[in-house]
């Protein structure tokens, strides 16, 4: 939905990815309200959702070289331009949403923001996209010893890849299209993905157990051009990012909601789940896929250390 206001001084286009109805779709809608109503109008901003303006990665760019102003962006496709961004890709990197939450919002965030401004993108605020866990076909999952000898899909990445190697399994990686029909015909015995996909897509009929290791969080940002954000008056510097934070709030409130009506729904339907109270072993187990990645960004070495010693 388009908000706009009456002789706008400024006239900002916006992209979003994702379907009218999702909570970052409903945030940025009222991102682009509050943007309004806080430079009294000085400026308007049109929300293009579903990806219709063009693929992320081709947005990014977009949002790069000022073709578009703002930008709903996941930190995976910002991690190769803004190798900063690409530290919350690293398996375990965090504890839990609670902490990922607390680096974001402290120094951490700030040395992921100030990469990525550096590449022509000014984070404004992050938003939730869930935390991904295993699940399968076979039994729960409660210490690496439980992954070993699983076919397991992921993602196209090879610190997905090395993550599934080091807790003994097969890392099969493949069109997310293709994880049902393979789940269903043991192609693969497990996959990981947050609530809301694992009960959207029909997984959890062929996948019974569900494992809370929350082994990837991986946020979204609230991004802005660098040279539009910094051509604004002070004032109006203030009033964007301010709207962008406060839609930020809704936004994961609506994102926790979303989670727990699908954890509740899949549950209820005869999943069994359970959490994993000691993470520890499942980190420990990370160490070589860490160290490959720091041999190659040795710079960013603090900001690992720093989000791993962040309370």
């Amino acid at each position: 939905m388009a908000v706009t206001a009456a002789a706008a001084d400024m006239e900002w286009r916006g992209w979003n990815i994702h379907p009218d109805g999702y909570p970052n779709t409903v945030g940025m809608a009222k991102f682009a309200e509050l943007v309004a109503e806080k430079t009294d109008g000085r400026i308007s901003l049109e929300m293009y959702n579903s990806g219709t303006l063009g693929s992320q990665p081709d947005a990014i760019e977009q949002v790069r070289i000022g073709a578009l102003e703002v930008g709903n962006f996941n930190l995976g496709p910002i991690g190769p331009i803004a190798p900063a961004a690409n530290v919350v890709s690293l398996p375990f990197i965090f504890k839990d949403e609670d902490h990922m939450h607390r680096v974001l919002d402290g120094e951490g965030g700030k040395a992921i923001a100030d990469g990525m401004a550096e590449q022509g993108l000014v984070v404004l605020a992050w938003y939730d996209a869930g935390a991904r866990s295993f699940y399968n076909t076979k039994k729960p999952i409660a210490t690496p010893a439980d992954v070993e000898g699983m076919k397991v899909r992921v993602m196209n990445n090879d610190l997905y890849s090395g993550m599934i190697e080091q807790l003994g399994g097969n890392p099969s990686p493949m069109a997310f299209a293709e994880v049902y029909q393979s789940l269903k015909t043991g192609v693969v015995d497990g996959a990981e993905n947050n609530w809301p996909s694992y009960e959207s897509t029909g997984h959890f009929e062929v996948a019974g157990y569900y494992s809370l290791s929350e082994h990837l969080i991986i946020p979204e940002c609230v991004c802005i051009n660098a040279d539009v954000y910094n051509s604004l008056s002070e004032e109006d510097q203030a009033a964007v990012r301010a709207a962008a934070e406060e839609s930020a709030v809704l936004q994961r409130q609506l994102w926790a909601e979303r989670s727990e009506a699908s954890k509740e729904k899949v549950i209820a339907a005869g999943v069994e789940f359970n959490e994993i109270p000691d993470k520890a072993p499942f980190q420990e187990a990370m160490k070589p896929v860490y160290d490959a990645y720091l041999a190659g960004n040795p710079d960013l070495k603090p900001l690992v250390e720093l989000i791993q010693n962040t309370d």
